[in-house]
């Protein structure tokens, strides 16, 4: 099933599955201010970020849900089609801090999405795709049960399951669908270890010029990986519409996987400049991404201080 969150006919590449039910997601909340001027009371600025968070409790129940059979069981449960011509499996040194994203989201559904570990003040921070978090325009539907699986493959969990703590969005993501981003602070792995410290951390770019040739990475639910294998796009970026675009065919499963420039083959490293976001259609040819701007970097820098 694909979201239409955004206009036009492009599709976020979000897939879901059979109907289940785990966990609760905390309300959101958006704190306005009043501020007094000139005798009058005006209303400061809303604030440009919006989050929510899980309990500790939820949390547990979280990694306790996503069983390896459970897992299993997602990835067998939706079939996207073959796994198109520009859209590639990934053979070359393992990627530590992408992985899959695993959660039930607002209509009930175990699905999953791809994220990145991104370096970031805590050590614990993680960016993927607004929509993998939250219905898009609709503040108080937000996902659950959100566990990262970061170097998935087949089964293996080589670094563990790190639980979502805090989840952040831009604002307008949530009540206008807008700005398709979001960054996620995760629990210290069951050795009491935090993320980066175990897998290392992606570099970010903000408001960098779009142009040069990126790798986008992903878990579709195309065959014949079904979602248990890291696949890869490579094409040179555009900006349209006020967003960036490359060539790529990756399908529902990708969304939020990393765009990486200066991606060298040999080490697997490079820098996030986007997450995998809407698609052209749904054969598609394209594949979108927000421009990171002042916004995303508030809410990474705020998630950081989390």
């Amino acid at each position: 099933m694909f979201d239409n969150s955004l206009s036009g006919n492009r599709r976020p590449v979000r897939r879901a599955t059979a109907l289940t039910a785990a966990g609760a997601a905390l309300a959101l909340a958006v704190p306005v201010s009043a501020t007094a001027v000139s005798g009058a009371v005006r209303a400061a600025a809303p604030d440009p970020v919006s989050s929510f968070g899980f309990t500790a409790q939820e949390r547990k129940d979280a990694l306790a849900y996503w069983t390896p059979a459970r897992i299993k069981a997602v990835g067998k449960s939706v079939d996207l089609g073959p796994t198109g011509p520009k859209t590639k499996l990934w053979t070359g040194p393992q990627l530590k801090t992408v992985g899959r994203l695993f959660m039930v989201n607002t209509g009930g559904a175990d699905t999953w999405c791809t994220a990145t570990a991104v370096t970031s003040a805590n050590r614990s921070v993680v960016m993927t795709a607004g929509h993998c978090v939250r219905r898009s325009a609709s503040p108080d539907n937000t996902n659950m049960a959100m566990v990262f699986v970061p170097a998935y493959s087949k089964g293996r969990q080589p670094y563990g399951a790190f639980a979502v703590r805090t989840v952040l969005t831009p604002r307008t993501f949530g009540e206008e669908g807008t700005n398709d981003v979001a960054a996620m602070v995760v629990d210290a792995g069951k050795d009491g270890r935090r993320l980066t410290d175990v897998v290392g951390g992606t570099p970010v770019a903000f408001n960098r010029t779009v142009g040069g040739k990126i790798s986008s990475f992903g878990y579709p639910a195309t065959r014949p990986q079904l979602g248990e294998e890291l696949l890869r796009c490579v094409g040179t970026e555009k900006k349209e519409n006020g967003q960036q675009v490359i060539p790529c065919d990756m399908t529902g499963g990708s969304s939020g996987g990393p765009w990486l420039a200066g991606f060298d083959e040999a080490t697997g490293k490079g820098t996030l400049v986007s997450v995998n976001s809407a698609l052209d259609g749904f054969t598609p040819t394209k594949m979108y991404g927000e421009i990171l701007g002042a916004t995303a970097r508030t809410m990474y820098e705020r998630a950081g201080r989390g």
